[in-house]
């Protein structure tokens, strides 16, 4: 008997689950047994992140549609592919789909009876979705092999490299042949960076609220009192999630005015008045709510695996921004421009094979390229513009406070109509087209190539947050809601460059944007609204804080002569996910994987839109086939069954 200990039954898990279950009848004979033992202190399938006790106000940013936990004909992996549905498929048809049990929530059966494919679901739909699949990976697994799923914590890992693991958790422990940490989203203590404002808050009595994730901060948030002025810097998902909860989640509500899909609010007056702001001053793209209205773009076209050989062939040190954006860039436009011309060809003047002729033959910063788009794209509103996304409030200057609302109530309705309209389709196109880089960027970090000092301040620093910002946005009724709230006086912005500084005095802060020159509000509370970021170095879970402390992993350092970058991340080995360990020299440990985004292997997403050959899903199926390889190449007197 070969035993697997997995912690951390999550999304992430359960994905390495169902690529076990795919993998098990080539790689793991029938005469060697494999036991499962998956270890959270959450339900399995959901996790801590996607469990059903959490608010039913919160949603997910992605429609039904586009979430899936299943390979598909687009992914490349050895394994077998093996079909499954998303959630808008699962829902429509659960009985069809074995094991079928019915999901106990009322409220949430009642919202699977009527979910369209174009709907956001609630967090708590798409829990009901991961305990299925989780269900299914464990009926999928072949006979020779079991899971027992036990609820609590890892708190240390010990064992020889050559040899069986001590898996210690609450009230006991379990021996493992190999363990595999898939740990999903996990907290740290908050970066020094926030120390003073905590300090500040408990020397006056004031609020202050760190980068937290929205499942658990409901009791904190009790905290802030009815018209309490509070300041939240970030205008991100968290945001979104922070000013639901301390609105409808304090009675009030939204109704239609008949006019469109705009929205009235009616407070309950148990409300803060929320300032928001962020470095943008704008909150994050709406998501789409259509599809494509032409035939998909080929991609990737312009970065691919042949563009990644060209660059590190160079045998040079690279540069996101100057060596590697361009390329990625002209991919997004001709993702864009793609749907453009295939879909609103009334809107363009040339024929799409010679503008894509012209378009191949320049450079995406070209004088050329620019002109070939003015030629053949009229409208200014039809083209791509990165610069002028990136800093929408960039350069204006406005004389008042209402200059700055009226204006942002502008800039989001505008936001919210093109991204509900499939006029503009050709936004989607660059969606998708902006998803398939993910399909070449991990292989061009593990390659290291980069310098630190671009790792830093343009992966980690510039694309991811921008990525996030052009493409990991809230459901269109989200930006709907925010503009009823900007209405009713509810919500106030801030602008662009926000300030927050600390008045020892009057033991409140004062927060000013740029777009409204010497303008200035005062709070009495202060909300950090971010997902947190997590770090190896003040990780606040157990197993790997422990781990760290023993010096059996180590940070991701991407260090050259000119910077030295540490990321925070746990260093794992690309090819098969497997974690560096300091004590054997720096080479993989040979019975320790590890997998999610505490890793370097970055953008690697637990679940996926469908038909996108996901990174997550790759790296599953690559980490299951070599570690279901290590436990069949075992000796069996070495078996710790």
């Amino acid at each position: 008997m070969t035993s697997l200990v997995i912690v951390g039954a999550g999304p992430r898990g359960t994905g390495l689950l169902e690529r076990i279950a795919a993998n098990a009848a080539e790689l793991l004979p029938a005469d060697r047994p494999l036991e499962i033992h998956l270890v959270d202190p959450y339900p399995p399938g959901a996790g801590r992140i996607w469990r059903h006790e959490q608010s039913p106000l919160l949603r997910m940013n992605s429609m039904a549609e586009d979430v899936t936990m299943f390979t598909d004909e687009r992914a490349t992996i050895e394994g077998p592919v093996r079909p499954g549905p998303s959630l808008a498929e699962w829902a429509l048809r659960q009985r069809e789909f074995a094991p079928y049990r019915e999901v106990a929530d009322p409220a949430v059966r009642a919202e699977l009876r009527e979910l369209a494919p174009t709907d956001f679901p609630t967090r708590r739909a798409q829990s009901a979705y991961l305990d299925w699949v989780f269900r299914r990976a464990v009926a999928d697994l072949p006979a020779h092999v079991t899971v027992t799923v036990h609820r609590g914590t890892v708190r240390r890992i010990d064992g020889p490299a050559d040899g069986p693991q001590t898996v210690h958790l609450d009230g006991g422990t379990l021996t493992a042949d190999h363990v595999a940490l898939t740990l999903g989203h996990l907290d740290s203590a908050p970066h020094p960076r926030y120390a003073a404002d905590a300090a500040f808050a408990a020397r006056h009595g004031r609020f202050h609220l760190p980068p937290a994730y929205s499942t658990d901060i409901e009791a904190e948030l009790a905290r802030i009192a009815p018209g309490e002025p509070v300041v939240l810097r970030g205008l991100g998902l968290a945001s979104v999630d922070l000013v639901a909860m301390l609105t409808e989640g304090r009675g009030g509500r939204f109704e239609p005015t008949g006019d469109g899909p705009a929205l009235r609010y009616l407070p309950s007056g148990r409300e803060p008045v929320l300032h928001l702001g962020s470095r943008r001053g704008v909150p994050y793209h709406s998501k789409t709510d259509y599809r494509l209205q032409g035939p998909p773009a080929p991609l990737p076209r312009y970065f691919d695996a042949a563009a990644v050989d060209a660059l590190l062939a160079t045998g040079r040190p690279l540069e996101l921004r100057r060596d590697v954006w361009p390329s990625m860039a002209k991919e997004i436009g001709f993702g864009h421009y793609h749907e453009l011309f295939h879909a609103h060809p009334e809107r363009t003047a040339l024929p799409w094979p010679q503008f894509l002729d012209r378009y191949d033959r320049h450079g995406w910063y070209s004088p050329e390229l620019a002109a070939l788009v003015a030629e053949a794209v009229p409208d200014p509103g039809d083209r791509i513009d990165f610069e002028r996304l990136d800093h929408p409030l960039a350069g204006l200057r406005l004389g008042s406070t209402e200059e700055l609302q009226a204006q942002l109530r502008g800039y989001i309705t505008a936001d919210a109509d093109r991204h509900a309209d499939p006029a503009h389709s050709a936004d989607l196109g660059a969606f998708l087209a902006l998803l398939s880089l993910f399909g070449q960027l991990p292989r061009l970090l593990a390659a290291r190539r980069l310098t630190a000092r671009s790792v830093a301040e343009e992966v980690d620093g510039w694309f991811f947050g921008y990525f996030n910002f052009l493409a990991s946005g809230p459901p269109g009724f989200r930006l709907r809601q925010l503009l009823a709230l900007s209405e009713a006086g509810v919500v106030r912005f801030l602008g662009a460059d926000v300030r927050v500084e600390r008045d020892e005095p009057t033991g409140t802060w004062r927060a000013s944007g740029a777009t409204v020159p010497g303008h200035t509000v005062t709070a009495t509370a202060l909300v950090e609204a971010y997902l947190p970021k997590h770090a190896l170095a003040r990780t606040l879970d157990p197993v790997l804080g422990e781990l760290h402390r023993a010096g059996r992993v180590v940070e991701e350092v991407v260090s050259d002569a000119e910077h030295t970058h540490r990321s925070g991340l746990v260093t794992i080995d690309p090819s098969d996910s497997r974690l560096i360990d300091p004590a054997l020299g720096g080479a993989p440990h040979p019975r320790r994987t590890a997998l999610g985004p505490h890793t370097s292997l970055r953008a690697a997403a637990a679940f996926a839109r469908p038909r996108t050959n996901s990174p997550g899903f790759r790296q599953n199926d690559a980490a299951a086939r070599a570690l279901l390889r290590a436990l069949a190449a075992l000796p069996a007197a070495a078996l710790v069954g």
